[in-house]
């Protein structure tokens, strides 16, 4: 008796590959022979339009991705919504790794990096969707300033602790680049009055500006204090409670309307309160009775609290 046995496949072609069809991984065929099952390696029938053959990463790199986003930019003219959707999606697949490039030069400035990359990722979204082929000019020359320009903007609206005015803030970004420039050419910090010479501003910009620079990432009150063994920090040099300075306050808002008083009412204020007479004593001093000292100091105190309103209410107006 005779047994047939099963001959292996030799029908397979290959498909040609074009870049226009979107990659599709091809099925291994498996066929039967003697010796026992043999796999068949898969033949791709397609190249992924961000990958390109001959290259050791498989990605499209300088000009082949510009002629590709070219070609893709170009199949978009005049096509439904849905393909330009679909060609706009693959623009930015192949550029997304250039936007997280982006990203990553503003990093440690204190926005976290991964809300840097959905930023610049976002912004060549948007470039993608901006960009005009008819122009003649590359994509990157259109996508690299719109994602950088949207990452400043981000830093300017959402990266500030403590948001200073918005002058100050583009003084500020001109001064880091003039402090830059000016080092490289002094070969030292350049000191304030040079900044506002080269930047052609007052000094006093300049001055406030470069006050303002911890706003956007101050200091923390745990940050160890420089100088020490590393376990006094920054909050524990703060006073709890400086009654100096609220003196020092008092002093300042009372001044003016103390010159109203008459020399008298001024004299009854100090034997009470800097030398610390009782009424008796003040009434025995300026020959009165206790019950008008009484009186004399309720009319003063009541003097003064009209005039430091008045005072209180003419700064804030101003």
């Amino acid at each position: 008796m005779t047994t047939m046995q099963p001959q292996p496949r030799t029908d397979v072609a290959p498909s040609t590959a074009t870049s226009e069809a979107p990659s599709v991984a091809a099925t291994p065929s498996v066929t039967t022979a003697s010796a026992g099952p043999t796999v068949v390696p898969p033949v791709a029938t397609s190249v992924s339009p961000s990958r390109v053959p001959g290259t050791p990463s498989g990605r499209l790199t300088g000009q082949a991705r510009s002629d590709r986003t070219r070609e893709l930019f170009t199949q978009a003219l005049g096509a439904s919504e849905e393909v330009v959707q679909q060609l706009h999606d693959q623009v930015i697949v192949m550029h997304l790794e250039l936007a997280h490039a982006e990203a990553k030069r503003y990093r440690s400035r204190g926005v976290a990096l991964d809300d840097l990359r959905q930023v610049a990722a976002l912004a060549l979204t948007k470039a993608a969707n901006g960009y005009d082929v008819t122009s003649g000019h590359d994509f990157l020359s259109y996508a690299v300033p719109t994602i950088r320009g949207e990452l400043r903007k981000h830093f300017r609206d959402h990266g500030w602790m403590v948001r200073p005015p918005r002058r100050i803030q583009e003084l500020q970004a001109r001064i880091n680049h003039a402090d830059g420039e000016l080092s490289n050419g002094l070969g030292r910090a350049p000191r304030p009055q040079e900044i506002a010479e080269h930047l052609d501003e007052p000094l006093a910009s300049v001055t406030e500006a470069l006050a303002s620079d911890g706003c956007f990432v101050p200091a923390s009150l745990d940050h160890p204090a420089g100088g020490g063994d590393g376990t006094t920090s920054l909050g524990d040099l703060l006073p709890l409670d400086d009654a100096d300075h609220r003196a020092s306050e008092a002093r300042l808002l009372l001044q003016p309307v103390l010159r109203h008083l008459s020399e008298r009412d001024r004299a009854i204020l100090s034997m009470r309160f800097h030398e610390g007479l009782t009424q008796r004593e003040i009434a025995g001093r300026i020959g009165v009775t206790q019950m008008q000292v009484s009186r004399l100091l309720g009319r003063i105190l009541g003097q003064l609290r009209d005039d430091v309103g008045d005072v209180s209410d003419t700064g804030s107006d101003s």
